[in-house]
Order: structure tokens, then C-alpha cells, then sequence
């Protein structure tokens, strides 16, 4: 297994230590481990398995520190991405096997089920990190096209554009934010 290679990140003037040293990985663990554990509590409902899920979001950045980049996202949501992928595996792993959950202690009642809320938070702050590295002409095409709900021709009209160009841009723009999107992690 290749070990990940050592990297800085500069702070201002000061230089504070990658996910692949231990103090970064404590530094970051600080910083974001309560925070990351309340959102994997609240997705699954059991103490337990967000203790697990917390644990395993570190595993990873850990063994994937090399490419973590911080231009491409803040480290709060390149950590809340892998989390969201590591509820979602977490999830799998117990509708696969339902059996097992008999075999630990239940979580609470109405604790269990997945709040779209939090998914739906998180995600948003993925899709506006993603949008963020896009080109600003495509960003705008596709913020008023999905987000606003403009109809293509309205969108040229008040870009002075023809409507196969802003068509072009929408499309371009969703290639270039799911490649963003791939960047940073997300798993669809």
C-alpha cells in the first residue's frame, strides 16, 4: 500500500500539517469530529454506528490525504462528503443485513430513520462548492436554468445571447459540475 505523501498547507503565514501526520489528523479531528459525529447520529439514529462512522470518515481522509486539495473544497466539507458516503455505506451495509441490527442494542425509537434535512444541508454545501469552481458564465447559465427555474429563452434574452448558447453553456456546465463534483468525492 502506498503511503500517503506529506503535505502542508499554508494558513496565512503560518503552515499547519496535513491528514497524513498525526497532529493534523488530531487538528482536524478537533475541529470537526462533533460535528461529524451529531451528523452521522441524527442520519443513523444509533450511538454506536456514528462513533463507527466518525472513526471510519478519518480512516479515509487519512489514507487519502494526498488528495485532498484545498482549493478545491474546505476541509470541513471534503470531511462532510466522505461522511456522507460513509452514512450512505453504513446504511447499505444494515438494509443488506438486517439481521445484525438485532444483535446490537436498538437505537431509540424514532431515532432510525434518515433526515432528509441534514442530507439535504449537506448536500447543498457539496453543489455549492462544486458550482464555485465552475466557469461564471456556465455557473450563471445553470443557476438560472435548475436553481431559478428560467425558461432557456429568458435567460439569452437577458444575457443578450442567442438561446443555443446559453442550451450550450447549460449543458457544458453540468459535465464541468459533475467533474467538480467528482473531485471532491461526492459518489452519486
Amino acid at each position: 500500500m502506498k503511503a500517503p505523501h506529506r503535505r502542508l498547507r499554508s494558513v496565512g503565514a503560518l503552515a499547519e500539517p496535513g491528514l497524513d501526520s498525526e497532529s493534523g489528523l488530531r487538528s482536524a479531528y478537533t475541529a470537526h469530529g462533533a460535528e461529524l459525529y451529531r451528523y452521522a447520529l441524527r442520519q443513523l439514529g444509533d450511538e454506536g454506528a456514528a462513533q463507527e462512522c466518525v472513526q471510519e470518515v478519518f480512516l479515509r481522509a487519512w489514507r487519502r490525504a494526498d488528495s485532498y486539495d484545498p482549493s478545491v473544497a474546505s476541509l470541513r466539507v471534503w470531511l462532510f462528503a466522505i461522511a456522507r458516503n460513509v452514512v450512505i455505506d453504513e446504511i447499505r451495509r444494515v438494509a443488506a443485513r438486517p439481521w445484525r441490527r438485532g444483535l446490537t442494542d436498538e437505537p431509540e425509537a424514532g431515532n432510525d430513520s434518515i433526515g432528509p434535512v441534514d442530507d439535504a444541508l449537506v448536500d447543498g454545501w457539496l453543489v455549492e462548492e462544486a458550482l464555485r469552481r465552475l466557469r461564471p458564465e456556465h455557473r450563471q447559465a445553470i443557476v438560472e436554468a435548475y436553481l431559478r427555474g428560467r425558461p432557456h429563452a429568458e435567460i439569452a434574452a437577458d444575457a443578450g445571447v442567442p438561446v443555443g448558447t446559453i442550451r450550450s453553456r447549460v449543458f457544458y456546465g453540468l459535465k464541468a459540475l459533475r467533474l467538480a463534483m467528482d473531485e471532491m468525492g461526492v459518489e452519486p
